[in-house]
């Protein structure tokens, strides 16, 4: 089986910084993209960042100069550095990614979720 674990999220202070971790384990062949999204009550959850295996990345405009997505693909961590952050980034954050393991049919891609860690900024 195969599992993300996150780990970083808490309470900061508006203009504060963390730094979310996601840890992928179990077996598999590799991990391509992987990436975080947030989600609040009654909305749904959305892309903040993504990281390509080759490590190009992508981020949502509202984080965009504030955030930044990295990965070590010795280690099969993801990161998130969060700075200059707001009360607008109050959410849970979860982190995702697509991994190719073996099966009976060769290697195939899943795709997987962390169980999330809350990130609230107060003002």
């Amino acid at each position: 089986q195969v599992q993300l674990v996150e780990s970083g999220g808490g309470l900061v202070q508006a203009g504060g910084s963390l730094r979310l971790s996601c840890a992928a384990s179990g077996t598999f062949r590799s991990i391509e993209t992987m990436a975080w999204y947030h989600q609040t009550p009654g909305k749904q959850r959305e892309e903040v960042a993504t990281i390509t295996s080759g490590g190009n990345t992508n981020y949502a405009g509202s984080v965009k100069g504030r955030f930044t997505i990295s990965r070590d693909n010795a280690k099969n961590t993801v990161y998130l550095q969060m700075n200059k952050l707001e009360p607008e980034d109050t959410a849970v954050y979860y982190c995702y990614a697509i991994i190719v393991r073996s099966t009976p049919a060769g290697g195939r891609t899943f795709q997987y979720w962390g169980s999330g860690t809350q990130v609230t900024v107060s003002s």
